[in-house]
């Protein structure tokens, strides 16, 4: 079983949320409706998990496959359902954007792997019914 801690650190709505390993991510709500804006919003941290779970994915099918990654960078948008509670992901675009000797093919057929196949948030997302659409830049 995975254990993490939450602790509320101000007066409003703004938590340290901490993993067995001490890793630290800071949580807050938007001025609006009383937060103070001092981290990320939970909503805002799922498409950041989508991206570092099919990031770690892309790059261990890469790395086995001998391609050389100079950078690699992952633009997430995504758009929430509009006036229900809860207001679930109903669209996110994942752009994949790579640097170095990379073949594109190659690419294509790690995030399709991953997106589709491995990547344990994109699949929670999907059952929740969120449209994951994705696309893979590659520069020399």
């Amino acid at each position: 079983m995975i254990k993490v801690e939450l602790q509320r650190v101000d007066d409003a709505f703004a938590f340290e949320a901490k993993d067995a390993a001490n890793h630290i991510v800071q949580f807050d709500a938007a001025k609006e409706i009383g937060g103070n804006n001092s981290g990320v919003r939970p909503m805002q941290t799922l498409l950041m998990s989508l991206g570092s779970c099919s990031g770690i994915d892309i790059v261990s099918i890469l790395q086995k496959q001998k391609q050389r990654i100079k950078s690699f960078n992952i633009i997430i948008e995504g758009e929430r359902e509009q006036g229900k509670v809860p207001s679930l992901w109903k669209y996110i675009k994942v752009a994949f954007i790579f640097r170095g000797n990379i073949d594109v093919e190659k690419a294509k057929k790690a995030c399709a792997l991953s997106i589709d196949k491995y990547c344990s948030v994109a699949a929670t997302l999907r059952a929740a019914g969120c449209i994951i659409e994705w696309e893979v830049e590659v520069n020399e």
